[in-house]
């Protein structure tokens, strides 16, 4: 598993972009915006980054049926 630390870190990143996503359904309250500006490019930059590691974790699902036939 030497990906093992990578996967944390995105998953890390992809539940930290759920909560912002939380907090605007709830609140109307983008933290990103809050902290880097609206749609500047670092806040461009943050979300590109969330939304790759979702993607990535998709490929988690993979994984996880395959440990089962180790």
């Amino acid at each position: 598993m030497r990906s093992k630390g990578i996967d944390y870190t995105i998953l890390v990143i992809a539940i930290i972009g759920a909560v912002n996503w939380g907090l605007i359904g709830f609140f109307r309250f983008d933290l990103v915006a809050f902290l880097f500006g609206n749609m500047s490019w670092i806040s461009r930059i943050i979300y590109a980054v969330v939304g790759l590691c979702g993607l990535y974790l998709i490929s988690l699902f993979g994984r996880i049926g395959n440990m089962g036939q180790e």
